[in-house]
């Protein structure tokens, strides 16, 4: 896949809705932390008013999993005059040409940034 710019630069405030939304996904870890012991969630978020518009939740966090909840997203956005920017790290899902595409036919702008790698256990 191909690793798009970082087009919010740290500028998470917006005075418009539906202007940057952001995109991430989270894996959570419980019991004994095995590998059978793992969920994985990716909501996709306003930045405007901080409400999550879609999310998804599943055992394994496959390119599918990002995807539902994007679409979901788009499919749910008025019609603009302005484009959106959808702002995620460099996972994997982001950098695929399916996911690059689905941006693209909703004429959405793709930001991203380093990975942090970050994890919570429970």
């Amino acid at each position: 896949g191909r690793i798009a710019k970082n087009k919010l630069h740290r500028r998470f405030k917006t005075d418009r809705p539906y202007q940057k939304l952001v995109a991430d996904v989270s894996e959570f870890r419980y019991g004994q932390m095995s590998q059978s012991e793992r969920i994985y969630l990716e909501p996709i978020m306003d930045l405007f008013s901080g409400e999550i518009l879609a999310f998804n939740i599943s055992a394994h966090p496959t390119l599918e999993f990002a995807l539902k909840p994007l679409k979901e997203a788009l499919d749910g956005l008025p019609e603009l005059p302005y484009r959106t920017t959808v702002h995620t790290d460099q996972g994997f899902q982001y950098q695929h040409k399916q996911w690059q595409k689905t941006l693209k036919t909703h004429h959405t702008f793709q930001g991203t940034a380093p990975c942090q790698g970050n994890t919570l256990e429970i």
